[in-house]
């Protein structure tokens, strides 16, 4: 309990230092916090693009990306004919460029494909898709950042297309992209007659096992993972989870760095102070303690203020249309666990060296260093 006023009692004489490791806290929890709802938000909104009204996808077996992905239209045929499959829609994905726009995502999909039937319409009809060549549809944000409304012509590459509809779907991705027959897209990616992925519904989720196998056997090319599978294993959401992760553990370094220089000022402007201590009976241990208790006060005010900025900067990202659907609003428990944590052990190894160093400050040269 006496450690316990001590800490307080410190940290109140010397607020400025303290506010500074705070701040440096608040920053890197802020900055995990909101990279990882980012990052989180946008492979979310890839799984539910692939997963849309389906529980397997089947791609090139081997392949680093699924934009590099080819399954056959012989491969598509022979899976719908699998006696498991109630429904198989292949999708291709591509990159186009329009004016002032160089990278928008391009879906190649079906009239078929049930997403068309979920949107939203503004303009045009599900009905109407593909009935027209060279004729695409918009995503809404897209039609916004493009300025095009149903039945205008604008430039896709080097085409020049109508536009047959637009409409809204609760996916980021969708909004902002465009939509084209597949037969068209695969022409206008030069892809022959292959597509990206197939998603697939089975009649009985319970033959999944079954669906599998046969997949395996009868196309050795492809690979055909149930949508948890795939979320687990598909390298590039690895990647970005590991990229999120690794940002927000710099960012922590630095705050780091902060409650070490503001531990290790603390403790050099009372050496003589930390020698009375001693003479009054206070140990080693209890020493390095005082300095671990207000490395972990400065850890938990840091923390409370870095929640605070970050779900505040989230609330505000999460009303820009720029940031439609990629910021992840719910963040999982672990994961805030983790954050909390990462803090906690951060602020504990920048007081590290300072904790050392005055638990061996001897009493009897301490009163003579001044």
């Amino acid at each position: 309990m006496q450690v316990l006023s001590l800490v307080f009692t410190n940290l109140r004489r010397h607020r400025g230092r303290a506010l500074i490791g705070t701040a440096g806290i608040a920053f890197g929890v802020a900055a995990m916090l909101t990279i990882v709802a980012i990052v989180t938000g946008a492979i979310g909104m890839f799984q539910r693009l692939l997963s849309s009204d389906s529980h397997y996808l089947v791609f090139e077996r081997n392949v680093s990306d699924l934009f590099f992905s080819s399954v056959t239209r012989e491969q598509v045929a022979a899976i719908r004919a699998r006696p498991e499959v109630e429904s198989a829609h292949p999708v291709l994905f591509g990159v186009v460029s329009a004016p002032d726009h160089p990278v928008i995502t391009c879906f190649g999909i079906e009239p078929s494909d049930p997403r068309l039937a979920r949107a939203k319409w503004q303009s045009g009809t599900p009905a109407a898709f593909g009935a027209r060549e060279d004729e695409v549809y918009l995503g809404s944000r897209a039609a916004e950042f493009l300025q095009a409304r149903a039945g205008e012509t604008i430039a896709i590459g080097r085409g020049q297309f109508r536009v047959g509809g637009v409409f809204q779907t609760e996916n980021g991705f969708e909004d902002g992209g465009v939509f084209m027959p597949l037969a068209q897209a695969q022409a206008f990616f030069h892809r022959g007659d292959a597509a990206s992925v197939v998603t697939v519904k089975l009649r009985d989720r319970r033959r999944g096992d079954a669906f599998k196998a046969g997949i395996t056997t009868a196309e050795p090319g492809v690979i055909a993972l149930e949508n948890r599978e795939f979320n687990s294993t598909y390298n590039s959401f690895k990647i970005l989870n590991f990229t999120a992760w690794a940002v927000g553990i710099c960012a922590f370094c630095l705050g780091g760095l902060g409650v070490a220089n503001t531990m290790l000022l603390s403790v050099f402007t009372r050496i003589r102070e930390i020698a009375v201590l001693r003479v009054c009976g206070f140990s080693r241990a209890q020493v390095a303690g005082l300095i671990f208790g207000e490395a972990a006060s400065v850890a938990a005010a840091g923390v409370t203020a870095g929640f605070a900025l970050g779900f505040g900067l989230l609330a505000v990202l999460q009303r820009l249309p720029q940031f439609q659907g990629y910021v992840r609003s719910g963040i999982d428990v672990p994961v805030l666990l983790g954050i909390i944590g990462t803090a906690f052990v951060t602020a504990a190894a920048g007081a590290l060296y300072p904790a050392r160093f005055a638990a061996r400050i001897e009493p009897a040269e301490a009163l003579r260093y001044e």
